[in-house]
């Protein structure tokens, strides 16, 4: 039984982390408006390289950020999980059960936390250079 909790752990924790890590490259925050016409081929261009850009200036990755935030936060997530079940089973005679379920409570949770405060954390500035080289190219924030 301890097996079989231990692989279901190690299956819900690495499904979350690889979630985070594998979602599509999160679009600028800021929204953007054509002031001379530009074509919609013209504004995907300025926005794709815009983000690039911003991505350079800042050294904020969208995806690889939210991935590293994600990964340490399910680490300390499933660390303190473990311990806090530990705790909980010993007390109603299952100690490895009750480790078992806080790892993956507190990994899931940590994850999910740990990947939108790192997110947070650094998107504003690559939300600034974002806007400005936008603005640069005669568009409109908004």
């Amino acid at each position: 039984m301890k097996r079989l909790m231990t692989w279901i752990v190690l299956i819900v924790f690495v499904a979350v982390v690889s979630g985070c890590a594998t979602g599509g490259i999160p679009q600028p925050t800021v929204y953007t408006y054509p002031q001379n016409g530009q074509t919609a081929e013209q504004q995907s261009r300025d926005n794709a390289e815009c983000q690039q850009w911003a991505q350079h200036q800042t050294g904020f990755n969208p995806k690889a950020e939210v991935a590293k935030g994600a990964g340490v936060g399910a680490l300390l997530g499933a660390l303190g999980g473990a311990a806090a079940g530990a705790a909980i089973g010993a007390a109603t005679g299952s100690p490895g059960t009750g480790a078992a379920i806080g790892t993956a409570a507190g990994g899931i949770g940590g994850g999910v936390t740990g990947g939108a405060v790192k997110y947070g954390k650094s998107r504003a500035g690559y939300n600034r250079a974002f806007g400005a080289c936008m603005k640069a190219r005669n568009y409109t924030l908004g």
